[in-house]
C-alpha cells in the first residue's frame, strides 16, 4: 500500500482499502496480535523514516517508534474506514512527534496572513550541500547543514512538522493537512510562518 513517504504528496482520496489490508485491520481490531504485527511490518520502515525526518534524533527514534505504534494499537478500534488507513496511521505518528516536540519546547505560534503559502521554494535559496572534493567547500557545507538543522529546532512544533513534510517529503499542503488532522489553509499558514522564521534565521545564507 502506498504511504506518504513512497508517494510523497499523493495520498489517495479514495476511501477503499485493499481487501487483504481490510481483513488485517478488522482482525487486529478484534485483538488479533498476529494481524497487528503484520500491519506493523507493512508500515514500520515508512513510519521510522517519517519519525527521523520530523524528530532527527537517532536516540529518540526507537522510543517514538514504539510510542506511535502503541497509540495505533490502543486507538485501532476507533478506526472506522472513513479515511485511508495510511492517512490515519501517519496522523497518529505525526501527533506522537508533535507531543515529543512540545515536551522539548513550548512556544506560541505567531500569527501570519491567512492567504499566503509562503516560500515553497525556500530551500532552493540555500546553497546546495554537495561535497565537491574541496575541503573548504565541504566545511562550508557542513556549517550550512548545522545552521539549517539548528534553525529547524527553533520552530514551533506544528511549523516544523509542516515544513518537514512539505520540503523534505514533498507532500502537498492538502495531504499535509489530512495527515496532521487539520485543514489545508492551516497547513499553509504554518508553512508561511516557518518559512518567514527560517528566512530571518538564515538571512546571511540566502
Amino acid at each position: 500500500m502506498d504511504g506518504c513517504l513512497t508517494l510523497a504528496g499523493d495520498i489517495p482520496s479514495s476511501r477503499e482499502e485493499p481487501g487483504e489490508e481490510i481483513a488485517l485491520i478488522r482482525l487486529a481490531q478484534q485483538g488479533d496480535r498476529t494481524a497487528f504485527d503484520a500491519i506493523v511490518r507493512q508500515y514500520d520502515q515508512q513510519v521510522l523514516r517519517l519519525i527521523l525526518k520530523i524528530v532527527p534524533s537517532v536516540d529518540q527514534a526507537p522510543d517514538l517508534y514504539q510510542e506511535a505504534f502503541l497509540k495505533v494499537y490502543r486507538s485501532l478500534g476507533r478506526f472506522r474506514f472513513e479515511s485511508r488507513f495510511s492517512t490515519w496511521l501517519y496522523r497518529v505518528v505525526t501527533n506522537a512527534c508533535l507531543d515529543y516536540l512540545r515536551r522539548q519546547k513550548s512556544r506560541e505560534e505567531i500569527q501570519a496572513p491567512e492567504t499566503q503559502e509562503g516560500g515553497t521554494d525556500f530551500l532552493q535559496t540555500v546553497p546546495e550541500k554537495r561535497p565537491g572534493g574541496n575541503p573548504e567547500r565541504e566545511a562550508r557545507s557542513g556549517e550550512i547543514r548545522q545552521r539549517v538543522e539548528k534553525a529547524l529546532t527553533r520552530l514551533a512544533p506544528r511549523e516544523r512538522m509542516v515544513f518537514e513534510l512539505r520540503h523534505f517529503q514533498g507532500m502537498k499542503l492538502k495531504a499535509i493537512g489530512e495527515v496532521c488532522g487539520t485543514t489545508e489553509e492551516t497547513a499553509k499558514n504554518s508553512l508561511f510562518r516557518a518559512t518567514q522564521k527560517l528566512r530571518l534565521e538564515l538571512n546571511d545564507l540566502v
